[in-house]
């Protein structure tokens, strides 16, 4: 009878166990997932906490030490202006970093809210998943480039410049990267609003607000997750990728994608200046990138349990 109660008494805190250290464990064990964590956090941590450390102002021209390589008092050597280019990598990252960031908050904001939307309300469902193919269909580096053009000068004029252009430069690509969060987070609501919990609480009455936010928003965040991981790389490369066409930012504020555009003139002689910036764009992306993957598997509960 001791030995019942005592049994009895261990199921709630077995029971309580939070899903969340079970996704943990899972995580663990993808050892791409995990490296990938560990650079990224580190990189953060260095582009972050790296300026206090190195205080070498990025902006800083020295002539005489111009176009110097790598030595203990310029590790990563100097530009042609003799900028130090270790700080300005740092300095980089902290704008490369925060478009990524604020680019796929806009991105994950408009996807869900347009998923959820067209996946609970079957009215809405046509006209928003049509928005969502014209915005598929039209080609993504154009685009920007026409936003850019038409939006720049007055942006400038309103927040200054390096302001309007990170204004300018997150705001494009959030509003033309929300399509495919919107598309999976819209699959996952049409099939969640067909389960026994949703039509209970629908037959009792529960505004549709309420149940979008209680029942229906809670259970789509692991497609939202795996989705905030995707498009913090896909925004760094597209802002990358702009700033190498010279397209972002002004040419005195460094980005990783602009201290690629400055390296490309001198490819030749100091090939070590398209080396760093490339080799942190793509060790950036390729650690985020697998952090998704590991994610994604941690998440899906028919994996899970292996």
């Amino acid at each position: 009878m001791t030995e019942q109660i005592t049994n009895a008494n261990d199921l709630p805190e077995a029971a309580s166990r939070n899903q969340w250290w079970d996704v943990w464990d899972q995580f663990k064990t993808h050892k791409g997932a995990m490296i990938g964590a560990v650079f990224f956090i580190l990189m953060v941590l260095g582009v972050t906490l790296g300026p206090w450390l190195w205080s070498i102002d990025p902006t800083f021209i020295d002539i005489r030490a111009r176009n110097q390589g790598p030595s203990l008092a310029h590790p990563f050597g100097t530009d042609q202006l003799g900028r130090d280019i270790l700080a300005r990598m740092m300095a980089g990252g902290q704008i490369s970093m925060a478009v990524g960031l604020t680019a796929m908050a806009i991105s994950l904001l408009l996807g869900t809210f347009v998923g959820v939307t067209a996946g609970y309300f079957k009215r809405l469902d046509g006209p928003l998943m049509r928005l969502t193919d014209l915005f598929l269909a039209l080609p993504l580096l154009p685009l920007l480039l026409v936003i850019i053009m038409l939006f720049r000068e007055p942006l400038n004029a309103a927040f200054g410049p390096e302001g309007g252009i990170f204004v300018l430069m997150v705001c494009a690509i959030g509003i033309t990267s929300w399509m495919q969060t919107a598309r999976i987070v819209r699959g996952d609501v049409l099939a969640l609003k067909e389960r026994e919990f949703v039509l209970a609480a629908r037959s009792i009455g529960t505004a549709p607000r309420h149940m979008v936010s209680r029942h229906v928003l809670p259970n789509v965040m692991s497609p939202i997750m795996v989705s905030a991981t995707l498009g913090i790389a896909n925004a760094i490369i597209t802002e990358s990728a702009l700033s190498f066409l010279g397209l972002g930012f002004p040419p005195d504020f460094p980005t990783w994608g602009r201290l690629l555009f400055d390296g490309v003139d001198y490819l030749q002689q100091y090939p070590e200046r398209v080396l760093w910036p490339g080799l942190a764009i793509s060790l950036t992306v390729l650690a985020v990138n697998y952090v998704g993957d590991g994610l994604r598997d941690a998440l899906d509960p028919r994996i899970r349990g292996r």
